[in-house]
């Protein structure tokens, strides 16, 4: 038996902007993709705080540093800049491995810069 798993997500990342204009995806600074795990064009799923809407894209690679999170094509009717979200990527794994299973959690704070989370 496989099992979907969350394997990891950014929790809280600010909007900081919306392209409507654009094939369609979801911007990431590199550097917050990494610390995320996430691959560029992976699926991933994600929610809005500010108003329940969820849908799923892909990652699209932003600058390193920048702390860019950006609404791309259609999506971008689903948020605004200074709205958070939850961005997160699943995993497929066996019963076996599933059993300890722990995702990796990147809790952001203003700016988008990564903030301690208690153990």
């Amino acid at each position: 038996m496989r099992i979907h798993l969350l394997k990891s997500k950014l929790h809280r990342a600010t909007v900081t902007g919306a392209s409507l204009d654009y094939e369609g995806s979801l911007t990431i600074a590199e550097d917050l993709m990494k610390q995320a795990g996430f691959h560029p064009y992976e699926r991933i799923l994600c929610s809005n705080l500010a108003n329940g809407a969820r849908w799923e894209t892909y990652v699209i690679v932003g600058p390193s540093g920048s702390g860019v999170i950006e609404l791309n094509g259609a999506v971008a009717r689903l948020g605004q800049p200074g709205d958070r979200l939850t961005i997160m990527a699943f995993a497929e794994l066996d019963a076996s491995e599933a059993a300890g299973w722990k995702p990796g959690v990147v809790l952001l704070g203003p700016g988008n810069r990564p903030v301690p989370t208690q153990p």
